[in-house]
């Protein structure tokens, strides 16, 4: 999927948006990303879908958890790590069938439910949250390259949440040049974004220990332990370097129920009071002895 014409015809342009300054089009440029799919329960899945027009997507019979971190360079607000959990969806009145929607994403809305997205810095949880409505909230987190393995860690409130680690493939060749779609929950709305990336990525399939997933015990992370993640990556893939654009359009609709929803879902108030700051909070309290196994 090609990026839009409207970037190409707007670069170089200049906005200001919440008091962010930015050059278009919003972009990251030579982003090293490691990047890791696993099969999990499917109606465990739907139970964490924020309305019912969103839909787990259904590979053979089980959903898919997504797991993406990208380590972001030379972006409108700095340098910054992102680390994305998220499930692979289609959006619509009703599920869409098995597999089909991962060849035709347009037709059944495909994209990924991003469930939760830290950075590493304020201004990019202001400029995330604020335009594009994702859950973006500053915690601890790294991106290390190791001798076998390409590994990120995300910590909060002094405790371990989440770490995924991928094994250097072989080789890189594969070239990719694609877009996607993100769907988050913010303000009582389903927000809809489109990122578009491109890069070289080496990558295995349903290969027993090419990826590694841990999940601390902290309270926010037990929904994920209810999801039945086969340990077994049907994707483990790396970029050593990636350029990334997100699009300026957004999409959104109001989240709906039989009765009124409830109000969990964060709005404005997680918005106003977020500085510009390009600071990082200091890194995770990581195993030293990670790259075998910890």
């Amino acid at each position: 999927m090609a990026i839009p014409e409207r970037q190409h015809r707007i670069a170089g342009r200049r906005a200001r948006i919440d008091g962010i300054p930015y050059v278009m089009p919003v972009n990251s440029d030579q982003s090293p990303v490691l990047t890791a799919a696993f099969s999990i329960d499917l109606e465990a899945a739907r139970r964490l879908m924020p309305c019912n027009e969103l839909h787990p997507f259904q590979l053979w019979r089980r959903g898919v958890l997504v797991v993406t971190a990208v380590d972001c360079r030379n972006t409108d607000t700095g340098n910054y790590i992102e680390f994305s959990i998220a499930i692979a969806c289609t959006h619509g009145a009703s599920p869409a069938p098995r597999l089909l929607p991962g060849l035709f994403a347009k037709t059944f809305g495909t994209g990924q439910y991003i469930w939760d997205i830290p950075v590493s810095s304020e201004a990019a949880a202001k400029g995330g949250r604020g335009i594009w409505g994702m859950p973006k909230h500053q915690a601890n987190l790294d991106f290390v390259i190791g001798e076998q393995w390409v590994s990120s860690q995300y910590d909060l409130d002094g405790q371990m949440m989440m770490r995924i680690d991928v094994a250097k493939p072989e080789s890189v060749w594969l070239p990719l040049q694609m877009g996607a779609a993100n769907y988050c929950a913010f303000r009582g709305m389903l927000v809809k974004s489109y990122p578009y990336f491109k890069g070289r990525m080496g990558f295995s399939l349903f290969k027993p220990g090419a990826a590694r997933l841990f999940i601390g015990n902290h309270p926010r992370m037990a929904p994920l332990k209810s999801l039945g993640i086969d340990p077994v990556p049907i994707l483990a893939g790396y970029l050593p370097a990636s350029d990334g654009v997100l699009d300026d359009h957004v999409e959104s609709w109001f989240i709906t129920g039989a009765g009124l929803p409830a109000a969990d879902v964060a709005g404005l108030e997680a918005v106003v009071p977020l500085g510009q700051s390009q600071q990082w909070l200091a890194p995770p309290t990581r195993a030293n002895d990670w790259e075998a196994g910890a």
